[in-house]
């Protein structure tokens, strides 16, 4: 016969909610929406409040001309800073040397607009209708493109859309190099390999295929594949000493906050602070400076961009190496 349980008891205990997997709702639940709303402010929030924030601006002439200029442009609180020089000579060589973005030469017929769209279609856009907003009514401006953007990318586009691509492609060799198990040297060279893949294969795209880039081929390349590389190890590096977290924090630093910050579509000083500052600190941001230098500029002002993305580039190889060797010992 079988045992009749008895009242308020139960044969066997009802199972419950694991406690690991309970955490694991919480953290979805929790997580997810974090992320997001990170992705909107990151995104959004600069887009909203795109305006000029200590834009540096050209005025040129004789000094009792350009003074009511200079006058009218520092009105605007925050949004120039204006520079004076004695002629057009010396403003163009500015622009050229991406001192300023552009100038507003004060002549015997009226205002001179000189400007660089190559630098930023946006902000040429911008100065074309401050100059008219400040020319005498009915007078009109005559503008110029000292540096003209590329026939094949007049408004930059392709410009400001390889910024996330370029990205993406770092973050996915970092991620693919520790996911494999790559380790010390071999990571190390797998990285600086795939980066150069990268940088040739990204320059026949935008410079020979598109038309976006009209500079020096392999200096192109170059400029592409150190961008690549100092994202890539800077994921790697951080996976080689947090573990798979550390993939996860770079690639959230790069895309959610280096790509919207970078200001390449615009300019960072039409970014909210200190958004402007920070993208050009990050290897998106740096990147685009760099790559706009070296095909539009001939290398004028090169040297802070590469430099930062040099360093991102070769910290995140020196944590390779370094977190290779720590588990190499752990391991022995």
């Amino acid at each position: 016969m079988s045992a009749t349980p008895t009242p308020g008891t139960t044969s066997a205990a009802a199972p419950g909610p694991a406690p690991g997997r309970a955490r694991h709702v919480l953290a979805v639940l929790v997580l997810i929406p974090a992320v997001v709303a990170l992705a909107l402010w990151a995104f959004a929030w600069p887009a909203a409040r795109t305006a000029p924030r200590d834009l540096p601006i050209a005025v040129a002439g004789a000094p009792a001309a350009v003074a009511g200029l200079e006058h009218q442009l520092e009105r605007k609180e925050g949004a120039f800073e204006v520079h004076r020089y004695d002629d057009e000579a010396a403003a163009r060589a500015a622009i050229e040397d991406r001192d300023v973005y552009g100038a507003i030469v004060a002549t015997e017929r009226g205002p001179r607009l000189l400007t660089a769209s190559a630098a930023s279609p946006v902000v040429a856009q911008m100065l074309k209708e401050t100059a008219s907003a400040q020319a005498p009514k009915g007078a009109p401006v005559q503008v110029e493109d000292v540096v003209a953007a590329p026939p094949g990318d007049p408004r930059g586009a392709a410009l400001g859309a390889s910024v996330l691509p370029m990205a993406l492609a770092g973050v996915a060799a970092g991620a693919v190099v520790t996911l494999l198990g790559l380790r010390g040297v071999r990571a190390a060279c797998a990285l600086v390999g795939a980066a150069a893949l990268v940088g040739v294969v990204a320059a026949a795209l935008t410079h020979s295929w598109l038309g976006a880039l009209t500079g020096d081929w392999w200096t192109e390349a170059g400029v592409l594949a150190l961008s690549t590389l100092a994202v890539s190890a800077t994921v790697a590096g951080l996976a080689a000493v947090l573990g798979r977290a550390g993939i996860a924090l770079g690639a959230l630093t790069v895309v959610l906050i280096g790509n919207p910050f970078s200001g390449v579509a615009s300019a960072p000083e039409l970014l909210p602070e200190p958004a402007g500052a920070i993208g050009q600190w990050l290897p998106p941001g740096a990147g685009g400076t760099l790559l706009r230098s070296v095909s539009f500029f001939d290398g004028a002002a090169a040297s802070r961009p590469a430099w930062t993305l040099a360093v991102w580039a070769g910290v995140g190889l020196v944590l390779v190496l370094v977190g290779g060797a720590v588990r190499g010992r752990r391991a022995g």
